[in-house]
């Protein structure tokens, strides 16, 4: 019987460990993203204010060159709305799958 609950017990540890390892993962991963992200923003910003200065001197005018990189922008964002399930949902999936069950390479 002492065996049996030794096994349970060392059971219950591997679980805690995995557990505990994939969260730690899956946390950096998503520090990771968010500073990626973060860093993004501030270039397309950056990229946004430029096309604008270079759009506004061909046009003349810097509210039809705001609304001409407006456009381009909500244009990709659209994109990326059709393309969401695609890009970002099996993207995840596979991500998760292989935190929580490894790739079989330990």
């Amino acid at each position: 019987m002492s065996d049996v609950k030794d096994y349970v017990d060392l059971k219950v540890d591997e679980v805690k460990l995995r557990t505990t390892q994939g969260l730690s993962v899956a946390m950096g991963r998503l520090v990771s993203a968010l500073l990626l992200v973060g860093l993004l923003v501030i270039v397309l910003a950056l990229v946004a204010v430029v096309l604008i200065q270079w759009v506004g001197q061909w046009t003349g005018s810097l509210a039809i060159s705001s609304s001409i990189v407006c456009g381009a922008f909500l244009l990709v964002l659209l994109v990326l709305f059709f393309l969401r399930k695609r890009i970002f949902r099996d993207t995840f999936v596979k991500l998760f799958i292989q935190v929580f069950y490894g790739d079989g390479k330990e």
